[in-house]
């Protein structure tokens, strides 16, 4: 191998940035990102753009090392035969280790209408779209939020305090994640904004159409604009590239974010299933995986076994509005606990996780490979056996 090694990372989210800024720990690593867009996406302020409180694009000189190569490109294909990407410009990048860091956006909804008829806000243009179709829509019109995740409890909290005419359809529980403390604050919070919740059996969303959502029970619930927030899915690259992924897309990998196929690919944050166990998808686990596959490659350089991935998790945390939050605590596992933050103590939580995870992307950016400080989870490794028990996992490759 040549006396420089060349690494490229797909993707400049959470993850992929934290995995670039790590690798410049050695000067004999140049590093390429390539990212479609030239600007940093905070992702966990998307229902802030789409409710016009808050931007979320952060200028790359903020977050990413100076010894970082940025490529605005898209990667339509791996060679991993050949040790290289192509670009949708016509171009392709030579790499000696390749980090896979995609990240998610919204899934196919998979439901008759939804892809027609309803705005989905994973992505930064996707917000920027349904931003546009809220500011033409009347003030009066009835607003449907479909899912009860996070982005969804989020996005119908900052609409309705902005006055609009809001039901949030929960398809099953209000915010699955929370404990039952955490869940009945988030339900007197959307209550005194005035937003219909519908949750429990029968509200699966069967249809989409223009003016309406319907549900599985056979209500039919008017919409004159319908945003859908239920469920991620990835980018098909891996599948794409003949690299093996798990059911949802994610490219599988062992305990150290090695591909299974190829010990010169690894991967990190939302697009990685290792082990077949992945974590839950967000930025608090990518700022954390994101580092670790960089510290596999640099082990690999090194000459070194990696080490094992080690994560851990402290909560969720949830706005709603500008001036109340709930900030739900957990066990290091990511099982949420009775412990929570609510009211306007919970929305300064929030502001201040958001503000410091690009924060922390700078500090690594400006010290690489001082941040260590994350709760670690214990438990993986009985996840891990009780896993090498059960039936083998579905594996899906590209032929």
């Amino acid at each position: 191998m040549a006396a420089n090694t060349e690494v490229v990372v797909i993707g400049g989210g959470y993850a992929g940035v934290m995995a670039a800024n790590r690798l410049t720990q050695r000067d004999d690593v140049t590093v390429t990102l390539v990212n479609p867009r030239p600007t940093f996406v905070e992702r966990i302020r998307l229902h802030q753009l789409v409710g016009g409180s808050h931007g979320t694009v952060v200028d790359y000189r903020k977050v990413l090392a100076d010894g970082v190569r940025l490529v605005v490109d898209t990667v339509t294909r791996i060679d991993a035969a050949e040790r290289g990407v192509t670009l949708a410009t016509g171009g392709t990048v030579g790499y000696d280790y390749l980090i896979y860091a995609v990240g998610s956006g919204s899934a196919d909804p998979r439901v008759p209408g939804a892809g027609e008829f309803a705005y989905p806000i994973a992505t930064l243009e996707e917000s920027q779209r349904l931003r546009s179709v809220l500011d033409a829509a009347p003030a009066t019109a009835a607003v449907t939020v479909v899912g009860a995740g996070p982005a969804g409890i989020e996005t119908a909290a900052e609409l309705a305090e902005l006055g609009r005419t809001v039901t949030l359809v929960c398809g099953g529980a209000l915010g699955p994640y929370l404990h039952p403390r955490g869940r009945r604050a988030i339900a007197r919070r959307l209550a005194g904004l005035g937003v219909t919740v519908l949750d429990g059996p029968g509200t699966q969303v069967t249809a989409v159409t223009r003016d309406a959502v319907r549900l599985s029970d056979g209500r039919r619930v008017p919409s004159e604009v319908t945003i859908w927030t239920a469920g991620f899915g990835v980018p098909d690259l891996a599948a794409r590239s003949g690299l093996s992924t798990d059911a949802l897309g994610r490219l599988l990998t062992d305990e150290t974010l090695t591909s299974v196929d190829d010990v010169r690919i690894v991967a990190a944050g939302d697009s990685a299933a290792p082990s077949d166990l992945p974590f839950r998808m967000g930025c608090q686990s990518a700022v954390q995986l994101g580092p670790q596959a960089a510290e596999t490659v640099l082990s690999r350089i090194a000459g070194e076994r990696p080490a094992s991935i080690d994560v851990g998790f402290l909560g969720q945390c949830i706005s709603l509005g500008r001036h109340v939050g709930v900030f739900q605590f957990s066990r290091r596992n990511d099982t949420a606990i009775r412990l929570y933050v609510g009211g306007r103590p919970g929305a300064k939580l929030k502001e201040l996780v958001c503000r410091s995870t690009v924060w922390q992307l700078g500090y690594e950016a400006r010290r690489p490979g001082a941040r260590t400080w994350w709760a670690k989870d214990a438990r993986r490794r009985q996840l891990l056996q009780a896993n090498r028990e059960a039936p083998a996992p579905a594996v899906e490759r590209a032929t």
